[in-house]
């Protein structure tokens, strides 16, 4: 066994061909960009592209693979450069009957082993929405019928961002993911937190505490993939390995989550977008205090104080540690030169946050800095909630 850094959630912007997929990710996200930026700048191990359903994907990663710097394992996955495991997967919108009888969208994490899996789920999924090119789209299928579909090209599924006030099971269509999925809620062994939640938050809702949590990064951009991870023990790295460790089968398991403070996430509390003022009060509300509006965006934090159902949070014993980890890229002072001369000298960004001592990084890029990232690492910081579509902010309190 041996432990690895797994980020489940990137998406592609555009095809090599420069044919649009997710029309908010950048547009150098492509199947091949990733991988690099995984093995050569993150340290990632293994990473879960979610928009291989996408034919202009298919045939992209079909050249990938002719290339010979990847190929696919009997066990699933693809391997490139024995450094990175991808694992193909679909991010695909449900429609659901949501609260009060209103109709609500969620986000599911559809993963595959094999590229002939997720070309015969592109041609299913084909039937059911407008067009298979692009990312995420709002299909005719409830979660309760797509489980079906996915388990029968091999997958599995995964409820994305499960709290978020858009496109979440949570954030705008039920309060218990049993409500969905009813019978078939025993083949959903785990769940994507989201930016704006974390273990402590979630384990407010009883029916999670036998779900295996997942802390994915939601990239729209190379360099935001990793902003969030999970530590895992495996005995390999592959499609069949990841899936045990979500199901803490054979000794494989999650051994920690590493997340922003929630606070940091974009939707962490509730948002007036008439006065652009973040609404932090005791009870959750639908009314601005402050100016009488009610264009407000409900917030993650918020929706969970309304719908748990645990008198006290107490995570079950074998939920790893969810530890706040701030990404390079929002510590005060590390902008994208600063970030590029630490990977010059020290690989990944795996390195920089795990293994190297702060006199390591002060020897790069000077005492300020490397104050700045040490505090970071240990905790010794400030964060300011997000809300609206806004992330939060980080000051440093430098001592």
């Amino acid at each position: 066994m041996y432990e690895i850094f797994a980020d489940l959630h990137v998406h592609i912007g555009r095809s090599e061909s420069g044919k649009p997929i997710k029309i908010t990710a950048a547009r150098s996200l492509n199947f091949a960009n990733i991988a690099k930026e995984c093995a050569e700048r993150k340290g990632i191990n293994v990473v879960g592209i979610i928009d291989c359903a996408s034919p202009y994907v298919i045939e992209d990663i079909e050249n990938f693979l002719k290339t010979g710097e990847a190929y696919e394992l009997e066990d699933g996955g693809i391997i490139y450069k024995d450094k990175v495991c991808i694992i193909l997967g679909s991010e695909v919108e449900t429609s659901e009957k949501g609260r009060s009888g209103k109709s609500g969208a969620a986000h599911n994490l559809c993963y595959f082993p094999h590229l002939s899996d997720i070309k015969g789920f592109s041609k299913e999924l084909s039937t059911h929405l407008k067009n298979i090119t692009l990312s995420t789209q709002r299909t005719d299928l409830s979660g309760y019928d797509l489980i079906d579909i996915v388990e029968r090209y091999n997958g599995i599924l995964v409820p994305a961002h499960i709290f978020t006030p858009y496109k979440s099971y949570y954030g705008n269509c039920t309060d218990r993911l049993e409500y969905v999925f009813k019978e078939k809620f025993e083949k959903i062994f785990a769940v994507e937190l989201g930016l704006s939640s974390d273990t402590f938050l979630a384990d407010e809702i009883s029916e999670l505490e036998t779900r295996t949590f997942l802390t994915n990064s939601d990239a729209h951009s190379l360099p935001k993939i990793a902003r969030e991870y999970n530590k895992m023990q495996v005995e390999d790295i592959s499609f069949k390995e990841i899936v045990k460790a979500l199901k803490n089968e054979d000794g494989r398991k999650i051994l920690a989550n590493y997340g922003l403070d929630p606070k940091l996430g974009k939707y962490h509390r509730t948002y007036c977008d008439d006065c652009n003022k973040s609404i932090e009060t005791k009870e959750p509300v639908d009314k601005c205090p402050y100016c009488g509006g009610k264009n407000v965006t409900f917030g993650v934090f918020d929706r969970i104080e309304l719908i748990k159902d645990k008198k006290e949070t107490k995570s079950p014993e074998n939920r790893p540690p969810y530890i706040y980890q701030i990404p390079l890229g929002f510590i005060p002072g590390v902008g994208g030169k600063t970030v590029q001369k630490l990977l010059d000298a020290f690989e990944t960004e795996m390195n920089i946050l795990h293994k190297l001592s702060k006199d390591d990084i002060e020897a790069v890029v000077g005492s300020k800095i490397a104050n700045n990232i040490e505090n970071a690492r240990n905790g010794n910081c400030e964060v300011h909630s997000g809300g609206g579509g806004n992330y939060g902010k980080v000051s440093v309190k430098n001592k």
